[in-house]
């Protein structure tokens, strides 16, 4: 029982640094949405936050990374892998990673990560990195799908399985950032699938 103060301390400074995480955040993108993403400084932040600018880069080093807080960090993509991972072989590998999305959305899909969403199209550069982004998901997607049917003659198959899984994502995302009433992303991703797999 001796480590027991040393972990609840440790515990206690993790939930600290989470919630101050959490609260740098909430302050970074109201300020985008208020005074603009270009315009909005990371020391403003800093400030606004009532931290100096060398405890926020403790925290984020750079404005993208504010955004990416709110699209899950860098967790989205690995939870994506683990669920396309897991599941037999019985569904087809399209459906495979519509239900792994809908499965995973939840835990990254807040009313910010909506807000989040229409900055990074507000740029010419953010929307390159999220271009990048869907790129890297494709990839992710691809890979875990050929784990799970590891024939090498599906890999054609797989690979534009993965292409046209992550185009309809995108559809989408686009639709529920156009939607005026904004329902749940799992609805516009259900929907989109639809639409795909009624084509095919």
């Amino acid at each position: 029982m001796e480590n027991a103060p040393i972990a609840k301390a440790e515990g206690l400074r993790e939930r600290k640094r989470r919630e101050t995480l959490r609260r740098i955040a909430e302050i970074g993108l109201r300020m985008f949405v208020e005074r603009g993403y270009e315009a909005t400084t990371l020391e403003a932040v800093a400030a606004a936050a009532g931290i100096s600018a060398r405890t926020f880069f403790h925290y984020f080093k750079t404005k993208d990374e504010i955004l990416q807080f709110w699209q899950g960090g860098g967790g989205f993509l690995e939870a994506v892998r683990a669920a396309l991972r897991r599941g037999s072989t019985r569904p087809r590998a399209l459906r495979a990673v519509r239900d792994g999305l809908l499965e995973v959305l939840p835990r990254f899909t807040t009313e910010n990560s909506v807000v989040a969403d229409r900055i990074w199209y507000s740029t010419e550069s953010l929307r390159a990195q999220k271009q990048a982004f869907f790129i890297e998901l494709e990839q992710t997607v691809f890979a875990a799908l050929c784990e799970r049917w590891p024939r090498k003659d599906r890999r054609p198959g797989l690979r534009m399985t993965a292409m046209l899984a992550v185009g309809a994502f995108r559809l989408a995302i686009e639709a529920r950032r156009h939607d005026r009433r904004t329902r749940p992303l799992t609805e516009y991703v259900r929907e989109s699938f639809a639409v795909l797999e009624a084509q095919l």
